[in-house]
């Protein structure tokens, strides 16, 4: 490996590198935003408690039908399957002419469903069944309650898992090299095809790829820890307490004071 060769690549090709990094940066992040929803939609539907009888049992069991098919689908089989089947054989069999940076992004997001309607599906069940309980007891739906007790829960619960399909995704659209998406990878077989220097060329999108997968990393990180609070966070006194801890903890000094 040449150092000199890595430098003229990089200040030679820089605009295709830069370009390519974008388009990856782009379908990771509508990928994953758009996945994430699928997912928490599936996931909510999936835990439905399910009728004792009439239409709706009907009707949630088929759903819950097709949306197992959906998962066990896009979650054994490759992505670049995936992508081949969907562009080209769409083209071939349906006459569907898609853009190439919308069935990218279509694709990733997709995959990215599957995978999270589990994700959501199991933070779901992690919930406490007493907050279920509760719920109904003052009169909220599954709906409501989802709404305002469970899901605040699982989206932090999650995040750390959220955040992992990110990462995947932007390693992964480089299986989008298939159907002629620009990301990164097309981009620099591009220039390994110019220069005929695969090592040096492929060892600068490798930099490039692991800049951004540390960065949206640590990134996700942060967010953690402030959603987390405080490591100081102490409670307060709720509406029934009298006194507030420190001056419960005040009073208890002042009493071992009088008793010595």
């Amino acid at each position: 490996m040449s150092s000199e060769w890595i430098v003229k690549i990089m200040v030679t090709y820089w605009p295709m590198f830069i370009r390519g990094a974008g388009i990856t940066l782009l379908i990771s992040i509508v990928g994953t935003i758009i996945g994430s929803l699928i997912g928490l939609g599936i996931g909510v539907i999936r835990t439905i408690p399910m009728p004792e009888r009439g239409i709706k049992r009907i009707l949630l069991k088929l759903i819950n039908a097709v949306t197992a098919v959906y998962i066990e689908l896009f979650r054994g089989t490759p992505m670049i399957v995936q992508a081949m089947v969907i562009f080209y054989g769409s083209a071939l069999a349906f006459d569907i002419q898609m853009n190439r940076m919308v069935a990218a992004i279509f694709i990733v997001s997709i995959n990215t469903g599957a995978y999270m309607s589990e994700i959501v599906r199991g933070g779901i069940i992690s919930i406490d069944k007493g907050q279920f309980e509760a719920a109904q007891a003052i009169g909220m739906n599954h709906i409501r309650t989802m709404l305002n007790v469970v899901l605040p829960q699982v989206i932090r619960n999650i995040l750390p898992a959220t955040g992992n399909e990110f990462v995947i995704n932007i390693k992964d659209t480089s299986v989008l090299n298939v159907i002629a998406v620009s990301e990164l990878y097309f981009q620099t077989k591009t220039v390994a095809g110019n220069n005929f220097r695969y090592f040096e060329s492929f060892f600068v999108a490798l930099i490039l790829y692991m800049i951004m997968t540390f960065t949206i990393t640590r990134l996700l990180r942060y967010i953690e820890r402030k959603m987390d609070g405080p490591d100081d966070y102490i409670m307060l006194a709720n509406q029934m307490q009298l006194e507030t801890p420190e001056d419960a903890l005040r009073r208890m000094k002042n009493s071992d004071g009088n008793r010595i």
